[in-house]
């Protein structure tokens, strides 16, 4: 699950800078520009997604229209989405890569725990005081500026809707993010940013293994 993610701006974080650099550049004077979403990032915003064989950045709003036009899907299963009828062209054809700063999860106990949880620093993946405290954690790369996930967007616009719509896909849990939830973006790092973006094949290897990303997670 991914229900809400990071575009946090800092100055040092020169990737995110050119990222939206480049798409102030490319919208100058369009409405779409004036929509653009940073900081915590929910469905329907309108943000920065890399596209293309060359990973142009283009504005997207999250979430594909359901078919009944009621609501909006913002997450696929990577294990199941090319058996679908409604993701499959998108996911052949369509592939995008949203970049991020992290990402949210919730944990629900009783007790919320004001600490800053190092998954990498732990004899244990589990989250010390996240099962049982109740919170709001964003979940990043550790000392990486960004984290890149994998989608596929929908060119044919519908609603009058101006930007095409994306879907993140997610996978299962890692070690580091089951304890708090049982589902998490498809995290792409390294080479296989470009890969998935280019490379059917490779993406379809992608979309079936296992993500490896060592994660941090920081209450909120």
């Amino acid at each position: 699950m991914c229900g809400r993610y990071a575009i946090e701006c800092e100055e040092e974080n020169i990737e995110l800078k050119e990222i939206i650099e480049e798409v102030n550049r490319r919208y100058a004077g369009k409405p779409e520009l004036a929509r653009l979403k940073t900081g915590e990032v929910f469905p329907t915003d309108i943000v920065p997604v890399l596209a293309s064989d060359d990973a142009r950045p283009f504005l997207m709003r999250w979430g594909m229209p359901r078919w009944d036009l009621k609501g909006a899907i913002i997450n696929a299963r990577s294990e199941t989405a090319m058996e679908k009828k409604m993701f499959r062209p998108s996911l052949l054809a369509r592939r995008c890569v949203i970049p991020s700063t992290g990402f949210y999860e919730w944990s629900h106990g009783k007790t919320q725990q004001p600490t800053l949880f190092d998954f990498e620093e732990t004899s244990s993946p589990a989250v010390s005081g996240a099962k049982n405290g109740k919170g709001k954690y964003l979940l990043r790369i550790p000392d990486a500026p960004m984290l890149y996930m994998a989608g596929f967007y929908n060119a044919e616009a519908r609603m009058n809707e101006a930007p095409p719509s994306f879907v993140i896909l997610t996978t299962a849990a890692n070690e580091w993010v089951a304890p708090l939830h049982d589902r998490m973006p498809l995290i792409l790092q390294g080479e296989s940013v470009r890969r998935w973006l280019t490379d059917s094949r490779a993406a379809a290897d992608l979309l079936s293994r296992p993500c490896a990303a060592r994660l941090s997670a920081r209450l909120r």
